[in-house]
């Protein structure tokens, strides 16, 4: 999509400090941060959100989740992490570009959790 943030950095548009990137996902360094270590990452397939999840393109979820361990260990998130994803306004969602949130690197609050 062409009016989609997560895209123009998928496409290089705009920059980003990459974490982790393959065929199918990228993984970079959120811009404001909620926790020490703060990664989004997203498919390059547009996803609007979970809601947009279906039998055909449900594999890419699979790859994020088999890639989240790998990414979390490389930045050390050796006490634990959470992994987040918004769907729609009242959750927060503000890209409509799927993508989960890696947050640790200090204990976090169980509010909201």
């Amino acid at each position: 999509m062409s009016d989609c943030l997560f895209c123009k950095i998928i496409s290089g548009a705009i920059p980003s400090s990459k974490v982790y990137e393959d065929d199918q996902i990228l993984a970079f360094r959120d811009i404001a941060p909620q926790a020490p270590t703060h990664i989004l990452v997203i498919p390059k397939t547009h996803i609007p959100s979970v809601d947009g999840i279906t039998a055909e393109n449900s594999a890419v979820v699979a790859h994020i989740f088999a890639a989240i361990p790998a990414i979390a260990a490389a930045e050390g998130l050796t006490g634990g992490y959470r992994v987040v994803s918004n769907c729609g306004a009242d959750a927060g969602q503000t890209v409509h570009h799927l993508h989960f949130h890696i947050l640790g690197g200090k204990p976090l609050s169980l509010e909201m959790a």
